[in-house]
């Protein structure tokens, strides 16, 4: 026990001080993970106009955000802007536009996926029926797309937990960098502290993101039966 320094965890408020950074992790996640379901939808429903132009501008949108790295994102927002827009954001900030536009992207291409998955008889039906389009999307749509949409956006909230540890490399001090941190202090009392201490944000990161992948699979299962 003492050669993996395990007794680091325990001293002062080293375990506490871990969970606030995990759940400055979780809170980014669920902060732009809000505007990427808002976002997304109206981006989703955008996807499937008509227009080529519209479609050919989303489509270029949505292949940048798969195309380019999540840090390099956040290296132009949190470090571009303070140089060449003169705006002082912090790392959260930074953190939640990023991750907001990686989630839009990737919420509205399942929510277009969705939309056209939905049988086009059921529009013709609806409009037989007397209802305009808004009634239409509201009351028969919609209530069809967020029942495929809810697997894959519980999956995306795990990937967007995950990723959050990134913001660690832009100064935010999220659960990586307090173990960090606990590391470096003690380095020389309890130099076989990493192992441990990585160790442990391993379980917590596993804690959150387990039961939520198993309800992503528990719902998609329940909705294919």
């Amino acid at each position: 026990m003492q050669d993996l320094g395990i007794e680091v965890l325990f001293k002062g408020n080293n375990f506490i001080r871990l969970l606030a950074g995990l759940w400055v992790s979780v809170r980014l996640a669920l902060i732009a993970m809000v505007f990427s379901i808002l976002l997304g939808f109206l981006l989703g429903m955008i996807m499937t106009s008509k227009n080529r132009i519209v479609r050919l501008i989303c489509r270029i949108y949505l292949e940048i955000v798969r195309i380019m790295p999540q840090l390099v994102l956040l290296f132009l927002v949190y470090f571009g802007a303070a140089k060449h827009l003169g705006i002082n954001i912090s790392g959260e900030i930074a953190g939640v536009i990023v991750f907001t536009f990686w989630g839009t992207a990737e919420m509205g291409d399942l929510v277009r996926s969705a939309l056209i998955a939905v049988p086009k008889h059921q529009y013709e039906s609806a409009y037989s029926l007397g209802l305009n389009k808004t009634q239409v999307y509201l009351q028969i749509i919609l209530p069809q797309t967020i029942r495929r949409l809810l697997p894959s956006a519980v999956n995306l909230l795990t990937r967007m937990i995950k990723t959050t540890s990134l913001v660690v490399l832009i100064g935010v001090v999220e659960v990586v960098k307090v173990g960090k941190q606990i590391i470096d202090a003690s380095r020389y009392q309890n130099p076989n502290a990493a192992l441990s201490i990585y160790g442990v944000i391993f379980l917590l990161y596993f804690a959150v993101c387990f039961p939520i992948s198993k309800l992503s699979a528990a719902l998609e299962k329940k909705l294919q039966s």
